[in-house]
């Protein structure tokens, strides 16, 4: 019964999670996906250090992580955007599952997308 719209309702959301260069870098994306409304909020995390292999050197760099809110049904849109935006040759784009959340704040969030 209800049971099913609960399930649908408390997983409507995820996160994209992305690293960029610069905190610059992550506000430009982040104020286009908000604009476009593709995302209702990025969390952008800077200070993080990543150690990763590229191009056969390991290489450590100072990057900024996003954490961008936005619908499961927009997520591929949001991520097709983000690429568009993105200056790495090979962005870091996860979708993330959110499982649930305090009702008013999902309610603001589903106001602030495509619905």
């Amino acid at each position: 019964m209800g049971g099913d719209t609960q399930a649908k309702d408390e997983t409507e959301f995820v996160f994209i999670y992305s690293t960029f260069g610069s905190v610059a870098d992550a506000e430009r994306a982040a104020e286009a996906l908000v604009r476009e409304k593709l995302a209702a909020c990025v969390n952008i995390h800077p200070g993080m250090r990543s150690v990763y292999e590229w191009k056969g050197a390991v290489e450590r760099e100072d990057e900024t992580a996003a954490f961008i809110k936005t619908r499961r049904a927009l997520a591929s849109e949001a991520m097709e955007r983000l690429r568009a935006l993105h200056p790495y040759e090979v962005p870091a784009m996860l979708v993330l599952p959110i499982e649930g959340g305090n009702e008013d704040y999902l309610a603001w969030a589903r106001g602030q997308t495509r619905g």
